[in-house]
């Protein structure tokens, strides 16, 4: 983007450049600006109405997400009149969910309740009975669409429109009857949906959930996040595990923010949701060798590793270095996969080294 002259925000006299919202020359300041149906890999949609913000010689105020800046523009973000706009929506979309945080919060957190607490609200309104239909007959295994916590900010159907790219959801009917659907309301699996969880991942209310952890009983908030890398392919995505640490079990998975690791805050279905394998009874938890009976039993990993080079070396020596063959994976990190090639050509001498994103 070309520099086209200076904003003013706040009093703040800023270097605005060509095509950016409000919003994010704000952001370059560090001046924050409220938002609850805003991404930034996202096309603005203005559907929340919490960013207004007033601009000198507009009597209107307008979304700081899909208002572009110009030179000389004059912006205030805190004035009597925006925080009572603030605070007037903030009860507005707290009447069409439930008011009670911890209620709200069995699952996801809710940054509605979070943005209520911080800038306050017109007062605790009498809740809307909403006629928004769900979809309880979805037997899809991983996502949970539960109406009465929607807002209907279109973050999630956005999401899959202009991330995933796959249209699997959508805004259905009209005015209070507003709701999330898909194509004839069938279920996911029967939708272009990829199952990756990106909606539940950007809703901010956590009408979109997972069913696994919501299941499991306990809030997000009571959970320890991990860092990791995916175990599932080489792209290296960088995801959280949800531990809860009293039951010394992962509950679910998340995606850091967007912008801050190399998936830009997104998974795919198996990074987010297949990991039922950390707590499978089939799981291996220690080495097994072979004994002279040939079972299986278990084994220190030093003996497993002088079992596995007595087999190679043996091999090689009466058969040859290319009897052997280096099988690699691409669940392994590209330090991994140089040693397995290093093992197998300057260990063994063959060139009989594969790894399985090849084929």
């Amino acid at each position: 983007m070309t520099e086209s002259g200076f904003v003013i925000i706040d009093g703040n006299e800023l270097t605005c450049e060509e095509g950016e919202t409000i919003l994010q020359a704000a952001r370059r300041a560090e001046i924050e600006i409220p938002t609850l149906c805003h991404d930034d890999r996202l096309t603005p949609a203005g559907a929340c109405r919490i960013c207004l913000v007033e601009i000198e010689g507009s009597n209107l105020m307008q979304p700081a997400c899909a208002t572009r800046v110009s030179p000389g523009m004059v912006v205030r973000t805190v004035t009597p009149r925006v925080d009572r706009n603030r605070q007037f929506i903030l009860s507005l979309h707290l009447a069409d969910t439930i008011q009670d945080r911890n209620l709200a919060e069995d699952n996801s957190p809710s940054r509605l309740h979070d943005l209520a607490e911080r800038y306050g609200t017109s007062g605790q309104w009498t809740p809307v009975s909403s006629p928004r239909q769900g979809r309880p007959s979805d037997d899809n295994p991983y996502n949970q669409f539960r109406p009465d916590r929607c807002i209907a900010c279109s973050l999630c159907t956005r999401y899959c429109d202009q991330v995933e790219a796959v249209s699997a959801i959508t805004l259905a009917f009209k005015g209070a009857r507003t709701t999330i659907s898909t194509a004839d309301e069938r279920p996911l699996t029967d939708t272009t949906c990829e199952l990756c969880g990106g909606c539940i991942d950007v809703c901010p209310t956590g009408a979109m959930t997972e069913k696994a952890a919501l299941a499991w009983g306990k809030p997000e908030r009571e959970l320890e996040k991990v860092r990791t890398t995916c175990n599932f392919c080489g792209v290296g995505c960088q995801l959280d595990l949800n531990v809860d640490r009293s039951a010394n079990r992962v509950v679910k998975v998340t995606s850091p923010p967007s912008g801050t690791t190399v998936n830009d805050g997104n998974l795919c279905v198996k990074g987010r949701f297949a990991n039922d394998f950390i707590h499978h009874s089939d799981r291996l938890q220690e080495p097994l060798i072979r004994n002279e009976a040939g079972e299986l039993v278990p084994a220190t990993w030093d003996e497993a590793l002088e079992r596995v080079s007595e087999g190679l070396l043996g091999v090689a020596e009466e058969h040859g270095s290319d009897a052997l063959a280096f099988i690699s994976s691409s669940r392994c990190t590209g330090e991994e996969n140089y040693l397995m090639q290093k093992l197998a050509r300057a260990g063994f001498r063959t060139h009989n080294v594969h790894q399985c994103a090849a084929t």
